[in-house]
């Protein structure tokens, strides 16, 4: 296993026109959204409103201009441009919780940084080629992203180069002692939680370098720790498949993990503490603003020729 620093990199200069959709990411809107979605929502306990949170998604989507679908037996949610395209950069958060759980990290946080994103996106021209997909029944052993990867992704007209798979990305702490190593992994960090950290495998090393290299020029005050986990190390290790990237891995779709570390750092993690007030809406905003910058290069990319 090895990890890297976004300060190992050298910070390049920014790209204006990306630079300018960047700032457009607003902390307050990022807020309006986690607040909407901190109900209880899980699958069956919570089945109303889990369906209203589908709904509401649906709205929120189709308001940026997007075409969207419910997919599959579980409900997730697919949203793509008005264009057809032959191999896209996918974003995906799941959005229920657990029950009688607000949720608003586990997952508010990263739906709403998947939609601050698309929201950025959508005033890039030409459109580009980008997925947003926002699973159900994570919470249950992943099954709707895996009934996303194996039932829609085989039909669906165009490949998926590289998934981004947002995992609890709204908690950060600057105390000593507020982060902790997954018990057994083999890895030394450091005990201040206020770092983003990158998930990759030996699929997805290559992406995970890419952000890592555009944090310093984008988000200069946001430190980013990636781990890549070579050699399929990763089904020795059960804490490093727990979310909805484990599934893209499985059939060998480059997918990266991004994500506050979840219980290692948030002490609300599946308790009805995790609520809107808990979260750091600054850090939550520059990981938001990463991923923008992130997939608008990768999905111009796809664009050339």
């Amino acid at each position: 296993m090895l990890i890297s620093h976004s300060r190992k990199f050298r910070p390049a200069a920014p790209l204006p026109k990306i630079k300018s959709l960047v700032g457009t990411v607003s902390e307050a809107q990022l807020r309006e959204w986690v607040e909407h979605i901190s109900q209880p929502r899980h699958y069956s306990a919570e089945a109303k409103q889990n369906r209203v949170t589908a709904d509401w998604l649906v709205k929120v989507f189709e308001s940026m201009g997007l075409d969207v679908t419910h997919q599959g037996k579980y409900s997730n949610i697919v949203a793509t441009p008005k264009k057809s395209f032959t191999e896209a950069v996918l974003v995906g958060a799941h959005y229920d919780s657990v029950p009688m759980c607000p949720g608003a990290d586990d997952n508010g946080s990263a739906v709403a940084a998947m939609l601050g994103c698309a929201a950025a996106c959508s005033l890039w021209r030409p459109v580009l080629p980008l997925v947003f997909v926002a699973f159900n029944r994570e919470e249950d052993g992943l099954l709707g992203s895996r009934d996303f990867v194996e039932s829609f992704l085989p039909k669906a007209p165009f490949r998926i180069r590289c998934a981004h798979i947002l995992e609890m990305v709204g908690y950060a702490s600057s105390a000593p002692g507020s982060q902790r190593v997954p018990p057994g992994l083999p890895i030394k960090i450091r005990d201040i939680g206020d770092f983003l950290s990158l998930l990759a495998n030996r699929g997805s090393g290559e992406a995970m370098d890419f952000v890592l290299r555009r944090a310093g020029t984008y988000v200069p005050d946001l430190p980013v720790m990636g781990l890549n986990v070579k050699l399929g190390l990763e089904k020795y290790f059960p804490v490093l498949s727990r979310s909805d990237h484990a599934p893209f891995w499985l059939q060998k779709i480059p997918a990266l993990m991004w994500t506050d570390t979840s219980e290692f750092r948030n002490h609300n993690y599946h308790r009805h503490t995790d609520t809107p007030d808990t979260l750091d809406y600054r850090f939550l905003r520059h990981v938001t603003q990463l991923l923008t910058a992130c997939v608008i290069q990768q999905a111009q990319d796809e664009l050339e020729p």
